[in-house]
């Protein structure tokens, strides 16, 4: 039967019986105020930590709340779902706890991390599948493969129980938040988190404002919203893979159009160098989509001031393969890594001379890809400089030109960029 979008809204009574399903399930996690955020924004800012639970998001808490309400028949059939990693290892543990057979369809460049944790959650009742780029890929392999074998499909966001079992998120900070709260920040994927945590703000505390946080390069809830439809992107950025999708869900569309006060965009760079500083400083393990909320704050900095916030800390599930990759965008956004096309003249002492007369006392050279000599006066050479202050930048490109060594800039060529780095 097709759900009527304009008139499903969760309510307090089916939220609170989710609640009671997923007790000894998933787990009340910890409200903490953080100081160092606190200080920095002059607000108290407080972490809900949905990374610790035990499959370090809180996708365990729609996955079991909807798997758990199917019939015999439809769990005899087992079931089907599709996901970039958190909603899968929350399938894989509701299986495993409930003895249904599941098969889990995953993009192919899913981190090799996340695919080892759906099988360990899910043990032998748990089949992984990888297929395609992105999650849209694994999600039509999923819904084939439940039309062909007649297995319930679990979708990771636009599903009432889904909906529902994440909403008990605020349900928990509600109970836990000792004065008024003025501000949640909440990342948004495909939306079922946003759909039922402002739910449950909308009726018990209906002042508090909901900010929708998506990552720039995907920004699905934003486009929606601006063009009053659901709107499918034709292309997005897959970095934030958590929360990376084409189409938001309907009815979780629906309901935060109503419900959120304003759905913005951060860039992936300012993700990455959250992801580093909770890491430095906090010694806190978050993925991309799990940085979000906190990397939005700068945002607000004139509103939270003197406010109480809360920052939806969504996942821990990270690969450390990627570290090298996180620090990358991280200085790119903080325009402190550069890449330059350079051209070195062909004669001996060309590169001394680049290092000592031209490069700063502090910058330093992280990449150096340079080709075979040539007849021709000049060889280039593609080169990453990492500089200690953004300023250093044009008195650089300065003197690069001033001794004919610059050949181009490469960072706002995105095209060139990734064909050369």
């Amino acid at each position: 039967m097709e759900i009527d979008t304009k008139i499903y809204r969760p309510t307090i009574a089916s939220v609170e019986a989710a609640a009671r399903k997923l007790e000894g399930i998933a787990s009340v996690t910890p409200l903490i105020k953080n100081l160092h955020y606190s200080k920095q924004f002059e607000a108290n800012i407080f972490f809900k930590r949905e990374d610790l639970q035990q499959v370090r998001s809180y996708k365990i808490r729609g996955a079991y709340n909807k798997i758990s309400s199917l019939d015999p028949s439809q769990i005899e059939n087992g079931i089907v779902c599709a996901s970039a990693g958190n909603h899968a290892q929350g399938v894989a543990l509701s299986c495993k706890l409930l003895h249904i057979k599941g098969t889990v369809f995953m993009p192919s460049p899913t981190p090799k991390q996340k695919i080892e944790q759906v099988n360990m959650f899910g043990e032998e009742y748990i089949e992984v599948v990888l297929i395609g780029d992105t999650y849209d890929d694994a999600y039509h392999a999923a819904i084939l493969e439940s039309e062909r074998l007649s297995k319930t499909f679990i979708h990771p966001f636009d599903d009432e129980k889904v909906i529902e079992g994440q909403a008990t998120i605020g349900l928990e900070i509600i109970d836990q938040a000792e004065h008024p709260i003025h501000f949640v920040f909440v990342p948004v994927g495909g939306g079922g988190l946003s759909a039922g945590l402002s739910s449950v703000f909308k009726e018990l505390s209906p002042n508090t404002k909901i900010i929708g946080v998506e990552p720039k390069g995907a920004p699905s809830m934003s486009t929606s919203i601006k063009n009053k439809r659901n709107t499918e992107l034709h292309h997005i950025e897959n970095f934030v893979d958590g929360a990376a999708v084409k189409r938001v869900g309907n009815l979780n569309f629906s309901i935060c159009q109503q419900n959120l006060s304003d759905m913005i965009t951060v860039d992936e760079g300012k993700i990455c160098q959250t992801i580093l500083d909770l890491y430095n400083k906090e010694a806190i393990v978050v993925e991309p989509a799990g940085a979000m909320s906190i990397a939005a704050l700068g945002q607000y900095a004139d509103e939270i001031k003197g406010k109480n916030v809360i920052c939806i800390v969504s996942g821990s599930n990270n690969d450390i393969t990627r570290t090298p990759e996180i620090k990358e965008r991280a200085l790119l956004y903080a325009n402190l890594k550069h890449y330059f096309i350079i051209k070195f003249p062909q004669r001996a002492g060309a590169l001394r001379e680049f290092v000592v007369d031209i490069l700063g006392p502090t910058d330093d050279i992280t990449h150096f890809e340079y080709t075979k000599k040539t007849n021709r006066e000049n060889g280039a050479a593609v080169v990453g400089l990492e500089l200690k202050s953004a300023d250093d930048l044009q008195p650089l490109i300065t003197k690069m030109k001033l001794h004919n060594f610059y050949g181009d800039y490469l960072n706002d060529k995105p095209d060139l960029f990734q064909f050369l780095v």
